[in-house]
């Protein structure tokens, strides 16, 4: 069995863009991938152009192999662009040898650990009574693990906003407060800032939240500097969820090795596929830190996401 073609698709699914792919074998059976780098696809497809030739006529099965090709095939180090193109080969390679073995991804990751994926459900609304009544309805509905939002999340056609840290942060903890009154103390609760925060920023709204108030704080600050989350980790008990933004097991190492986050957010899509993110996993479970998955783009990411929480037992 060899490569035959690699195909790559930008398309707009729901509110933002994103970059299919589809690998085709010379005896005609096709796998899917997708890739995590939404808005800059057009960059990920010229990376998946560069590794066109490199893979066209190879064995799909040797993933493993292909996965350091990929990466180790240039003088250059990975990044985020080049990442999300391995990401994308990586899943959809899985998927090819899935079908030739005729069984499901999650037996290539070890087989099932458990036959339900918990959901985390996201409000689309703001902080205010319609923030609430969502959350209200995803727990009529079931979620037991539900994340508010109050970083910028712009939809198509909506105007552009200006973020203003000091409101946002007071506007936001008063409405987490009646929140956590309104839903309970069994649902886990979140809040997702979408690193739109500054250290001093996101310390004064940790300051702002009663004891128990939420479960986990997401991604308040970028990833760049480790230390600035240890500083953060100083000043608050509160768990961290990162890891979203990860483009490699070495961008995630720092954050495992010295506990600063509590919540593992890689994306299958952005990590470097399951190859990676069985990796990430491994460490994560060496450390008792439990996997919060990120998926946030079409079907593709989603199916590829719920065989690896199906697989990996440290899944929260």
């Amino acid at each position: 069995m060899k490569i035959r073609s690699v195909e790559s698709f930008p398309v707009w699914v729901g509110h933002r863009n994103q970059l299919l792919l589809k690998i085709t074998t010379e005896c005609g059976l096709a796998g899917r991938g997708d890739s995590g780098l939404s808005g800059r696809e057009r960059a990920v497809m010229g990376a998946v152009d560069h590794y066109r030739d490199l893979l066209i006529g190879q064995d799909p099965r040797r993933i493993g192999a292909i996965w350091q090709q990929l990466y180790r095939s240039q003088y250059f180090e990975g990044g985020r662009v080049l990442t999300a193109a391995v990401s994308v080969i990586d899943i959809a390679l899985h998927d090819i040898k899935a079908r030739t073995l005729g069984v499901p991804v999650y037996e290539l990751l070890g087989g099932r650990q458990r036959d339900v994926v918990p959901a985390l459900a996201t409000t689309g609304a703001g902080p205010g009574e319609a923030m609430l009544e969502e959350a209200r309805h995803f727990l009529a509905e079931g979620f037991q693990a539900i994340r508010l939002q109050r970083g910028l999340d712009r939809r198509a056609g909506e105007p552009e906003e200006i973020f203003e840290p000091r409101d946002a942060i007071a506007e936001a903890a008063e409405w987490l407060i009646q929140a956590r009154a309104a839903l309970g103390t069994t649902v886990v609760l979140g809040i997702d800032f979408h690193h739109r925060l500054s250290l001093a920023e996101t310390a004064s709204f940790c300051h702002k939240l009663p004891p128990g108030t939420i479960d986990f704080l997401e991604e308040p600050m970028r990833d760049e500097t480790p230390e600035k989350y240890e500083a953060l980790r100083r000043q608050t008990p509160i768990p961290f969820a990162l890891g979203e933004e990860f483009a490699s097991k070495w961008q995630a190492l720092p954050y495992v090795e010295r506990h600063i986050t509590d919540f593992m957010r890689l994306d299958v899509c952005n990590i470097g596929g399951f190859t990676e993110a069985m990796k990430v996993a491994g460490w994560c479970e060496a450390h008792y830190i439990d996997l919060m998955p990120h998926n946030s783009l079409g079907p593709v990411c989603t199916a590829a996401s719920i065989h690896f929480a199906a697989a990996v037992s440290n899944f929260a």
